[in-house]
């Protein structure tokens, strides 16, 4: 099995490009099924755990397993997809016969709306940042971007310059799977862009990187190297206390705020799809429980007999 899984984690990165972080994943999730079939399932060591000592009742019951450990029904859907994704490679290869994960039924998901911003919070989050020093700029520039074009946290840090052009505005992003997408973004960001740009040069000059990396990143740390996806989140969170917003936002919530105003503004399913770079459209319907949220709302503050009920004589 150890064998198999370090197989099929070297398939991911170098055939299929999925990113290190979908790697990291799928060998957190593998390594920790392995763990469970070695210590609770076999009493074995692990060296000694083969693909074929795996049927769907070991499957059924590391998913137990990490109920009882109070993993979230989420995770539990994401491991069992890597076990799953696993045991098919390993029929591929003539391994197994049949994959034996086949009949273990998904965890039913809780039906969550994403977090979102309403207008007049998002609003209130961008008016906050002000000022014209430098790192103010970049943070005000961070914001109107992830609203404007509605990118990942990994797609914004990797930016560079060359991806971007602030005349057309527009800028082209490496999504999942290393799918590439140009995304427009509005004059707010394009302005905020500008603004950071003016300040860039300087801050970049003081990093030792400038001398031998030949990137351009957008968005640089005050050393004036490439801003990571922690600082990302912690800018954030320190933003949005000063705008005295309510917590649990996040870089993704205002992704989800980019997708759910286009859909109440009246965008179509697809051209958001494409936009947020979903490889199914599925992955983008979950923002139509918003816009029937929202509708269902209008309908009984507007309808006369939304309200009322008739009563029998």
């Amino acid at each position: 099995m150890r064998r198999l899984i370090d197989r099929f984690l070297e398939h991911l990165a170098e055939e299929r490009n999925f990113s290190a972080h979908t790697v990291r994943a799928y060998r957190g999730d593998l390594e920790g099924f392995l763990e469970f079939l070695s210590r609770d399932f076999l009493a074995r060591e692990p060296g000694s755990v083969a693909p074929d000592d795996v049927d769907a009742l070991a499957v059924r019951s590391f998913l137990a397993s990490l109920a009882r450990r109070g993993v979230g029904r989420r995770s539990q859907a994401r491991a069992l997809s890597a076990v799953r994704s696993l045991l098919r490679f390993a029929c591929r290869d003539g391994i197994l016969e049949h994959n034996p994960a086949i009949a273990v039924r998904t965890p039913k998901q809780p039906k969550r709306l994403p977090r979102h911003l309403r207008p007049g919070e998002i609003e209130n989050l961008l008016d906050s940042v002000e000022g014209d020093e430098p790192l103010v700029r970049r943070d005000r520039a961070v914001l109107e971007v992830l609203y404007a074009a509605g990118l990942r946290v990994g797609e914004l840090v990797s930016l560079d310059w060359n991806d971007i052009d602030l005349k057309g505005r527009v800028l082209r992003v490496l999504g999942k799977g290393g799918k590439e997408r140009m995304v427009p973004f509005g004059r707010c960001a394009a302005e905020s862009l500008q603004a950071w740009l003016e300040n860039w040069d300087e801050l970049r000059a003081a990093s030792r990187d400038a001398a031998t990396d030949s990137s351009e990143p957008v968005f640089l740390n005050y050393r004036g190297r490439r801003l990571s996806a922690r600082s990302i989140r912690r800018l954030i969170d320190r933003r949005v206390e000063q705008a005295a917003i309510a917590g649990g936002v996040h870089p993704h919530t205002l992704r989800h705020t980019f997708a759910t105003h286009l859909l109440e503004g009246g965008a179509d399913l697809r051209s958001i799809q494409e936009l947020l770079g979903h490889s199914s459209l599925s992955t983008t319907q979950n923002y139509t429980h918003l816009e029937l949220e929202r509708l269902q709302r209008v309908y009984r503050d507007a309808h006369p007999r939304a309200r009322s009920s008739r009563r029998d004589p």
